[in-house]
């Protein structure tokens, strides 16, 4: 392996990413690793409805999110390496000596970052109905993994919905108030909230079916 330049997720062994994720490197960082944890929940709920046996009425609802886990899996890790390469432009921009063209490049560098977080956690958002599906609906035997996906879905919401408040934190670099970031980015801002509102979602639903994951805590 060259460095860490040469590592994606869609290319590297689980070991080679993860030791690149480890370097001070900054390429990639927490942003890639949100990727991750959402081809990670993915995966798992691909691997739930495999397992899962809906009656009659609902095969065609159970086929359909079937097929969108192995998408978004697929989807997450190229998220992952547009993120990873986002938050190497931005270190890059805070690197450059002080001036109007550092100024320039953070404000560059902190939208695209915050943009790239943003579509992450959109995808992460659109998850959580497919996850509660099978929460109700998916194999029982299989709760365990649905709580895991929870975990790994509410991290990915967690890490874009911090990822995107921090880039546009950082817009105010240039010397612009937070109150005019927000209205020069209301969709960006808003994501925020949105990610924000996903988490509490996650953890209510957690909380249903947690008795049925880890039955021992009752004891």
């Amino acid at each position: 392996m060259a460095g860490s330049e040469a590592v994606t997720t869609q290319h590297s062994t689980v070991e080679d990413w993860t030791r690149a994720l480890a370097e001070s490197a900054g390429s990639p960082g927490g942003g890639a690793g949100t990727g991750v944890m959402l081809a990670i929940a993915a995966a798992l709920t691909s691997m739930v409805a495999g397992y899962t046996d809906a009656g009659d009425g609902l095969r065609e609802d159970l086929a359909g999110l079937h097929a969108r886990a192995n998408s978004l899996r697929e989807a997450a890790l190229g998220l992952a390496d547009d993120d990873a390469a986002a938050s190497e432009a931005f270190g890059a921009a805070f690197r450059l000596e002080p001036g109007p063209e550092r100024e320039s490049a953070i404000r560059r560098a902190s939208e695209g970052a915050a943009k790239a977080s943003a579509v992450l956690g959109e995808r992460a958002i659109g998850a959580v109905g497919d996850l509660e599906w099978l929460a109700a609906n998916g194999n029982r035997a299989l709760v365990a993994d649905v709580v895991v996906a929870f975990g790994a879905l509410r991290a990915a919401l967690t890490g874009a919905r911090t990822n995107v408040s921090f880039d546009l934190a950082a817009l105010t670099s240039a010397g612009a108030p937070l109150e005019e970031i927000r209205e020069q980015h209301p969709a960006l801002w808003a994501t925020v909230k949105r990610l924000s509102t996903a988490v509490e979602r996650i953890d209510g639903l957690t909380a249903g079916i947690d008795h049925r994951a880890a039955p021992t805590d009752a004891v």
